[in-house]
């Protein structure tokens, strides 16, 4: 869940909504549906119908793990992260995992590693995914059909510009035209 939102730059509802059906490994890449049956407590934010390509390899691989370790392996659901059943792999009573379940594992995980600060959401990584691919220099319009976002100055507000990036363009703008 949290390389797709990192990676992917999926809100933590849309990874949260994703069927099975949804992934495509073979092509490396997630379709984000607007869902009339959100998960329980999931706002969909989504307004179309969008295709996420995924191309670093550990995306992919860990939800593959995931859905062939983890899933309930005879789960009725069409959700990809399920909770519920009655321990091990056994799934006829899972449910699609809850946002507040989300929140809590991610807030247990930064608490493990000592990293724990009101900032840091599962939601704060599609703001890290955006600047990063901003900074490495992906077109304003092309971050903002990834994010889905309907302006620019939604993208705008999604991009953090690094002490280490003004740097970098500080000595750049400096250097004599050539």
């Amino acid at each position: 869940m949290v390389l797709l939102m990192l990676d992917g730059g999926l809100r933590p509802g849309e990874v949260l909504g994703l069927q099975l059906s949804d992934i495509a490994y073979g092509r490396r890449r997630v379709t984000v549906r607007k869902r009339d049956d959100p998960p329980r407590g999931t706002r969909q934010k989504s307004r179309r119908e969008r295709v996420v390509h995924l191309l670093e390899p550990r995306t992919l691989d860990a939800v593959n793990r995931y859905v062939l370790h983890e899933r309930p392996l005879d789960a009725e659901s069409p959700f990809v992260f399920l909770v519920g059943g009655r321990g091990g792999r056994g799934g006829r009573r899972t449910m699609p995992l809850s946002y507040a379940a989300l929140v809590r594992m991610f807030a247990r995980r930064l608490d493990g590693l000592g990293l724990r600060s009101p900032d840091k959401t599962p939601h704060a990584l599609r703001h890290t995914h955006a600047t990063a691919l901003w900074e490495a220099g992906m077109p304003e319009l092309a971050l903002q059909k990834r994010l889905d976002h309907a302006s620019p100055e939604s993208t705008r507000v999604y991009t953090r510009v690094s002490d280490n990036q003004v740097r970098a363009d500080y000595i750049a703008a400096r250097e004599p035209p050539k």
